[in-house]
């Protein structure tokens, strides 16, 4: 049964996409069958995927408001190694729709559970703000991957992430883990940069993940071929970092 990992982070620009894709695709690379959930109205995941977002026949939208089943619109990239739940700007009125729904927090978690055996791991690539879609991710999770920028903002901005996690595992998901804290966009020359990453080690010990992504161009390129960043160059030190990342949670999970 799939471990569902939601990655998250109110605050944008601080890597959730590119941590969703690049680990989906480090994941598929040592055959695990991974399922990638778009849960962004932006469909940044669908597009570094290769997909055109506004040539998407069936999309998550149509599958939160009933409009379409789950396995319809899910569709396999065999280029990249994993399974894409995709999404576009549609998705805003869905957020919309579901709050007319009873039980809206555990829509997500309801679709999910019937394809869980399917799947090795699901990961969902939230929207960047704490709204509805958010909460359906985290109801539906098992835990919270945190990408984070080494920054005197990122602290202030973790710990509202950290007060939501805590009400939703008080409220509508009591498993709800932290799966744990990734430093993104990491610059070691940068002082201000170290002394948040010792930081976040002092409070957080090994909840802190070893694995730390570097500030890449690389990566940053390679959505806009279509390209997934350890084929775009996989002796890039984004590459690499990503696949140490994916066999740090394969050793925890074990």
């Amino acid at each position: 049964m799939a471990r569902i990992i939601a990655v998250a982070n109110q605050k944008g620009g601080v890597g959730k996409t590119t941590t969703s894709v690049n680990l989906s695709a480090a994941l598929g690379d040592v055959a695990k069958r991974v399922l990638l959930v778009d849960l962004d109205p932006q469909g940044n995941a669908t597009m570094a995927s290769g997909l055109n977002v506004r040539e998407l026949k069936v999309s998550l939208t149509e599958v939160l408001l009933d409009e379409a089943q789950i396995g319809t619109a899910i569709q396999h990239l065999e280029a990249f190694r994993y399974w894409l739940l995709p999404a576009n700007s549609t998705l805003t009125a869905a957020e919309i729709g579901l709050k007319d729904i009873a039980r809206r927090e555990y829509r997500l978690a309801e679709l999910l559970a019937p394809i869980k055996d399917q799947f090795d791991f699901i990961l969902i690539d939230c929207p960047p703000s704490l709204n509805l879609l958010t909460v359906s991710a985290l109801t539906a999770a098992d835990s919270v991957l945190v990408p984070m920028q080494c920054e005197y903002f990122a602290l202030e901005g973790l710990a509202q992430l950290l007060d939501t996690i805590k009400r939703i595992k008080a409220t509508t998901n009591p498993r709800l883990e932290l799966e744990g804290l990734l430093r993104t966009m990491f610059d070691a020359r940068n002082n201000l940069a170290q002394d948040v990453g010792n930081q976040l080690l002092k409070h957080f010990g090994s909840r802190v993940f070893t694995s730390v992504i570097p500030r890449n161009v690389r990566l940053a390129e390679a959505p806009s071929h279509g390209i997934r960043g350890n084929h775009y160059d996989h002796e890039s030190r984004g590459a690499v970092a990503y696949q140490q990342l994916a066999a740090e949670i394969l050793r925890k999970i074990a």
